[in-house]
């Protein structure tokens, strides 16, 4: 009797720590947001030289969330597939630099706008290229499946293009600019002015610009509750002074949307 009266014991105690383990497991998921990003994509989202992932979108969706609440874990995702790993709930919203078109309000829920940019032509220091139609006969690369590759199919000068190279990011698509693969590379302005400044005597952006955009944050279809959290806790970064100052570090001065 006692040996059994024992082993009842040690089972409930088993059950117990066992139960609360799994309501400590679900309450953490229940309060993690995922945000998937494209973890070269400076100075938005990328790894530093420790590799760890930093940058502006990084900074600013981690206050974001935390006016939630809540905690952010951000997850590399292969951009190409980035409304699929939404749709699929794999992560929970997309944030990196992620320009609004017609085509994704299609896929997804939108935030207001939270920063302005726009799609420039970058390309060698010394290159005879200096306006857009210095394109035509050119080989020009360009990060896959981006509003980069929208921006330059809508301009007429994509015709006269000699070729397009599609690259899975911008980091490869400015290496084969350097060494000469390539004559020039479309890129987001936030992007390729980081690039510049971090090597001023070999990139040149032109002064025209392909087409101008904005970015916000994408969230599944059908999750409004989540989209007004979020929107609600962007709206008090404005007011507070947060969503500035993550600006001012990164950019030099207040870029963020109001």
């Amino acid at each position: 009797m006692k040996r059994f009266l024992s082993f009842l014991l040690t089972l409930t105690v088993v059950v117990t720590v066992l139960g609360a383990c799994g309501t400590t497991d679900e309450k953490s998921s229940d309060s993690t947001i995922i945000i998937g990003i494209d973890d070269k994509f400076a100075p938005m989202g990328f790894r530093d030289e420790k590799n760890e992932i930093t940058g502006f979108d990084i900074e600013f969706a981690r206050a974001a969330v935390e006016h939630m609440g809540m905690e952010a874990k951000f997850q590399p995702i292969d951009w190409k597939m980035k409304e699929s790993e939404l749709s699929s709930g794999r992560i929970d919203l997309i944030w990196n630099g992620y320009t609004i078109t017609d085509e994704r309000k299609e896929k997804v829920l939108f935030t207001k706008p939270y920063l302005a940019n726009a799609q420039v032509v970058m390309t060698l220091k010394d290159s005879s290229i200096t306006s857009l139609k210095d394109l035509a006969g050119k080989e020009v690369g360009i990060q896959a499946l981006s509003s980069a590759l929208d921006a330059l199919n809508a301009h007429p000068i994509h015709k006269e293009v000699k070729k397009t190279t599609e690259f899975p990011d911008n980091v490869l698509a400015l290496t084969d600019l350097k060494t000469g693969r390539l004559d020039a590379v479309v890129i987001d302005k936030v992007v390729g002015e980081y690039y510049m400044n971090q090597d001023p005597n070999t990139f040149k952006i032109l002064d025209e610009s392909l087409a101008p955009e904005q970015y916000a944050v994408g969230v599944k279809k059908g999750n409004e509750e989540l989209l007004e959290k979020l929107q609600a806790a962007i709206d008090k970064m404005s007011e507070d002074g947060t969503a500035a100052a993550i600006s001012t570090k990164w950019f030099g001065e207040d870029k963020v949307l109001k």
